[in-house]
């Protein structure tokens, strides 16, 4: 991947998850996620493991930042569930070995939290599948750090650009890089009529604040 096809990723990878609904915008009939939270957005990244192209194409730009921004890289991580499969396919084009890590600990077995073969002091990148306030992947950074590797940074699909999740990567001296971002996604949007001028305003004021369509 060339330098300019990686700046022009982001818009790229957008108009991809818009193309297959991996992501959706209804800033005038909010969402209602898990946590009761209303959003304008919705966000299922798990899609792209079904389109052959999407897939590929974020598999490439992953491979391509971690060539660039961590050439020393020596395991790719997923953290479960999302960025397994992403992992995989990256740590193929990179040949590297992989490695996924659970929210917490199996209950039974040998109580793995961490699963693939590792070194201590091992330069490890771990893959998301989106980044919202941040803290599952740090946790996931954290684990993996606690045994014994070299969290090199975390690369993500896509990210809200919460203000809380740059703040958190930032106090846990993480590196987080993505492939493509909620401003991205709102330029393509507008670009291609799926949402209106007259929303644009709406759909940047609910990043900023997040509790601005309520509870």
């Amino acid at each position: 991947m060339t330098t300019a096809q990686l700046a022009g990723l982001p818009t790229e990878i957008a108009k991809g998850l818009l193309k297959i609904n991996a992501v959706a915008l209804r800033p005038n009939d909010p969402f209602t996620w898990t946590s009761g939270m209303k959003s304008p957005i919705y966000c299922d990244n798990r899609l792209t493991m079904s389109y052959p192209e999407i897939r590929e194409l974020i598999a490439e730009g992953f491979a391509a930042v971690i060539r660039e921004q961590y050439p020393d890289c020596e395991a790719v991580a997923g953290i479960a569930t999302g960025g397994i499969p992403h992992a995989a396919w990256v740590a193929q084009k990179l040949n590297l070995p992989m490695l996924y890590v659970r929210d917490k600990a199996k209950g039974h077995g040998k109580t793995n939290q961490i699963e693939g073969h590792f070194k201590p002091g091992q330069k490890v990148v771990l893959i998301e599948d989106l980044i919202s306030t941040g803290g599952s992947s740090l946790k996931a950074a954290v684990a993996v750090q606690e045994a014994g590797c070299d969290v090199q940074g975390v690369v993500a699909i896509f990210t809200y650009q919460f203000p809380k999740a740059a703040e958190a990567f930032s106090e846990a001296g993480i590196p987080l890089a993505t492939l493509s971002n909620y401003s991205a996604l709102i330029e393509v949007a507008a670009a291609e009529g799926i949402i209106q001028s007259s929303d644009i305003a709406v759909l940047q004021a609910w990043r900023e604040n997040p509790q601005a369509f309520g509870v």
